[in-house]
């Protein structure tokens, strides 16, 4: 291959990458802040489950005298179109999804969907992709150089993904499920690497 034509192939690539950082952008603008709040509103006896920024595992133990991690979802495909841009990915690429329950006293009480971008699974990381029905919060907070973002918060409607996928674990009719799911996400962060976590509390959280 020619020097031409080497710089050719190169202003390709480079003007396919800068479409995509274009794309990546107006999601921004549409999707990054769609129905995700700074605060809580008027989500009453949620209020103080969504606020607390410490580690919502370290929290359910001491709440049930028996809790447990129910692994559901472990797997390399494409995020939701609103966690695109706060993770700075690009639309076509796949991230690892992984999805479990945390149980107390037998009953599952959030249910948790974390974003791992494949750059992210390395060094300190690299473990993350293999957790099992490990924690995952007790990974990340037992590091104190993991930095994490300001909460935001969403009431998830039926329509949205992570309301139905939730609600596969209500033990609910279809008549009696909730009209909404409270949600909560953030970004955490350890040497230019980063993930999201969202976590979304079910209404057995006050059974106990």
């Amino acid at each position: 291959m020619t020097k031409i034509q080497q710089n050719s192939v190169c202003q390709k690539k480079l003007n396919h990458f800068n479409s995509e950082i274009e794309k990546l952008n107006r999601f921004s603008q549409t999707h990054f802040h769609a129905g995700w709040l700074k605060k809580p509103i008027m989500s009453g006896k949620y209020h103080a489950w969504l606020l607390n920024r410490g580690s919502l595992t370290f929290h359910l133990q001491k709440y049930y005298t028996k809790f447990s991690v129910k692994p559901l979802l472990n797997m390399y495909t494409k995020p939701l179109l609103d966690e695109i841009a706060p993770l700075a990915i690009l639309l076509q690429h796949k991230t690892l999804i992984r999805e479990v329950l945390l149980v107390g006293n037998q009953v599952p009480v959030v249910f948790a969907h974390s974003v791992l971008p494949r750059k992210s699974l390395r060094g300190g990381w690299l473990s993350l992709a293999h957790l099992g029905n490990k924690p995952l919060g007790a990974v990340l907070f037992a590091n104190p150089k993991v930095q994490r973002t300001a909460l935001s918060f969403k009431k998830l409607s039926p329509h949205h993904a992570l309301y139905q996928r939730a609600a596969r674990h209500l033990k609910y009719s279809v008549d009696e499920k909730p009209a909404y799911l409270w949600a909560r996400r953030s970004i955490f962060s350890l040497n230019c690497a980063n993930i999201m976590v969202t976590e979304v509390f079910l209404p057995a959280l006050f059974n106990n």
